[in-house]
């Protein structure tokens, strides 16, 4: 069957075989589209280019007008049912993948390809709107190298020409174009985020939440993406003092955790009132989107993170908030201290705001509350007593953490106290806070990531978004806020020697750990550290970074003005370098025989032997003689091109000189070689 199937394609006409590579081409450019698309837009999509695919590979006649008229009124009505609007990035892009692919059913002339071609351009960059990963950027490389071959081979002669060839002169164009790019890519102004289009707020992104409903952190859990990469400048804290500060919340609906919708704990003497000792440790951020204001700070920073083009705050939880959503990578300076004391040392009557329980819920903790504080040794005790010994009924209450307790109910502390007795983080550290507030002891709960491992080939410490936390404040008199991890009296390898839970892996990821665990970590950490160095050295390639590679360069106060001389210096320098080496080529070699030299080169391949002394004459010869392997009609029409081709070429060389009836023959010459030298190009033989 594949016998018959190869011999069905090479049999085929060319404009079906071009069209079908051209298909092949605009599938792999809209394939990473699929995940951010509508169902039908990829169902249409992939429906249309199976239908023209099939068109052309039974040679049967295109639709009609109607069909493409009644699928593009299809198309709007959807968009606008599923976006309320045709315009904007989402309903831009979903027109745009439909478009391209209703255009291929009415490929009748080189017009129509050209009109495809450059719709290509445009949906292999509207790709980059999703993601700039490295994997997006190798998968749109080998788009483009395929949308250029295309292009190429339309530009092609008739016959058949093989796509290999058209394929070896496109990356030969992207090899040749690759400095140019370079040098645009260093020194272009950047006014704007890399691809000059804001992100999209509304977006949801992959991450913590400003609010935990139970269960949220445990799904976060299974997420293995990268959230952070922290560059250490000295030595790193350990583990279990790596503690991200995110969202602080205290507020309590009896399901679901989040920030006061309006706060007086700062008016009654709730503030930061951050002291800090000891020395300092000072990091560098990589920041993935998270579509949240919030900045990822190692617990406590006093100072305000280091972040261009964004201005940020620190809030009385210590929590530090820019001035608008964070939507592209960003990378950050920041300076953390490990001990610290924040918050009010005194009893102070804005704390009651964080004793306070919804009414209705969790009865038997209140109840397990009373019975504490009925007993002698706790009537009266402070709350650094309380908060051990509800860490000791932690530790010791048979209490495990899990992944996977299943659904909770309305009463989600007493399900944990009394009932499942397992939990993920935000289970734990929910009913830790709310049997301390029911013991009238302020507590609150904080998320964001805990720990983090080092890639051992760049050295960069990963956080990942399963390194996902949430633990509790305690506030005690005289400390202020406390930090409490309720997880690690069940599971003190949780913060201590960093073990974590995961779902089973997938059947490939499994294998390679069974294989060889360790190859498997390597070839992750290596991946990973290829990922960091285009994040780094791509992506957040800022205008800070573009100024500073003016003052390495000897610039005492770089602008955008020197910026614009430098860019113009490096294009005159190359146009100039370009032409110096275009005449010296010229005077070192002649043209000519340079040409022969590359047909009789092209004709060894196809078996024809020749030395230097042999006329291109007699190469024509030849090539009539040898004939096309092929033995059709187009393989005919291909040797006679060539044979008249070295007809020509031997005449331009040999031609009877009438310089002095004709003052322009030189000229004429010169002419006449180039277009050879052009047509060679666009030969192809053998067939």
């Amino acid at each position: 069957m594949l016998n018959a199937f190869a011999s069905r394609m090479g049999n085929l006409p060319r404009d079906s075989r071009d069209t079908l590579f051209l298909l092949l081409v605009i599938a792999w450019v809209l394939s990473p589209q699929t995940a951010y698309l509508p169902w039908w837009c990829s169902a249409l999509a992939g429906a249309v280019l199976i239908w023209r695919g099939t068109l052309a590979y039974c040679s049967r006649a295109l639709p009609g007008r109607w069909w493409l008229l009644a699928l593009l009124v299809i198309t709007i009505a959807a968009t606008l049912f599923t976006y309320k609007t045709l315009l904007g990035r989402d309903a831009g892009v979903t027109l745009l993948v439909v478009l391209i692919t209703l255009k291929t059913l009415e490929l009748r002339a080189r017009r129509d390809a050209f009109v495809v071609f450059f719709l290509g351009f445009f949906c292999m960059l509207s790709n980059f709107f999703h993601s700039q990963s490295l994997l997006t950027a190798f998968s749109m490389l080998l788009g483009l190298l395929g949308l250029m071959t295309v292009l190429v081979n339309a530009h092609m002669p008739v016959g058949k020409p093989p796509l290999t060839h058209a394929a070896k002169t496109a990356g030969w164009m992207a090899l040749l174009g690759a400095p140019v790019m370079v040098v645009l890519f260093l020194l272009f102004p950047r006014l704007a985020p890399l691809w000059g289009v804001p992100g999209d707020a509304t977006t949801a992104r992959s991450g913590l939440s400003e609010k935990m409903q139970i269960g949220n952190i445990a799904r976060l859990a299974l997420d293995d993406s990268v959230a952070l990469r922290i560059k250490f400048e000295d030595t790193p804290p350990q583990q279990k003092d790596m503690y991200f500060r995110g969202p602080v919340l205290s507020s309590f609906d009896g399901r679901e955790w989040r920030p006061p919708f309006f706060s007086f704990a700062a008016s009654y003497g709730v503030t930061a009132n951050l002291t800090i000792s000891g020395a300092p440790i000072r990091y560098e951020v990589t920041m993935e989107p998270t579509s949240r204001a919030w900045l990822m700070v190692l617990d406590a920073a006093p100072e305000s993170p280091v972040l261009a083009g964004y201005q940020s705050v620190m809030q009385d939880d210590l929590q530090w908030l820019a001035n608008r959503p964070v939507t592209e990578l960003v990378r950050y300076q920041a300076q953390s201290y490990t001990t610290f004391k924040h918050g009010p040392t005194q009893a102070v009557s804005g704390l009651r705001e964080f004793v306070e329980l919804p009414p209705g819920f969790n009865p038997r903790t209140l109840a397990l509350a009373a019975q504490i504080r009925s007993e002698a040794r706790y009537a009266t005790a402070g709350s650094d007593t309380l908060v051990q010994a509800v860490l000791e009924r932690l530790h010791n209450g048979g209490y495990t953490y899990t992944l996977e307790p299943g659904v909770s109910g309305k009463d989600t502390a007493d399900e944990f106290w009394f009932d499942r007795k397992e939990g993920f983080c935000e289970h734990i550290a929910s009913a830790f806070v709310v049997l301390m507030r029911a013991l009238d002891v302020p507590a609150r709960i904080v998320t964001g990531y805990q720990g983090g491992e080092r890639n051992a080939v760049d050295g960069f410490w990963v956080v990942r978004n399963s390194d996902a936390h949430a633990w509790a404040e305690v506030w005690q008199e005289g400390l202020g806020w406390v930090r409490v991890d309720p997880t690690s009296a069940v599971s003190p390898g949780r913060t201590g020697t960093f073990e974590r839970l995961t779902l089973p892996q997938g059947v490939v990821g499994q294998a390679l750990r069974t294989i060889s665990p360790g190859f498997a970590a390597q070839l992750r950490a290596t991946w990973e550290a290829v990922n960091n160095g285009w994040n780094q050295w791509v992506l957040n390639y800022t205008q800070g970074r573009q100024l500073n590679l003016l003052k390495n360069i000897g610039f005492e106060s770089p602008s955008w003005e020197h910026l614009s001389y430098i860019l113009i210096g490096a294009i005159v320098l190359a146009s100039a370098a370009g032409g110096v080496w275009t005449l010296w080529d010229n005077t070192q070699h002649d043209p000519w025989l340079r040409l022969l030299a590359r047909a009789r080169k092209r004709l060894a391949k196809a078996g024809i032997e020749s030395t230097a002394a042999t006329s291109p004459r007699k190469l024509a010869g030849m090539v009539l003689a040898k004939g096309s392997p092929t033995c059709s009609q187009a393989g005919h029409a291909q040797d006679q091109m060539f044979h008249d081709w070295l007809i020509q070429l031997e005449i331009q060389r040999y031609a009877v000189d009438v310089a002095d009836i004709n003052p322009d023959h030189a000229h004429m010459q010169k002419t006449r070689l180039k277009q050879l030298q052009q047509q060679f190009g666009t030969l192809v033989w053998p067939a």
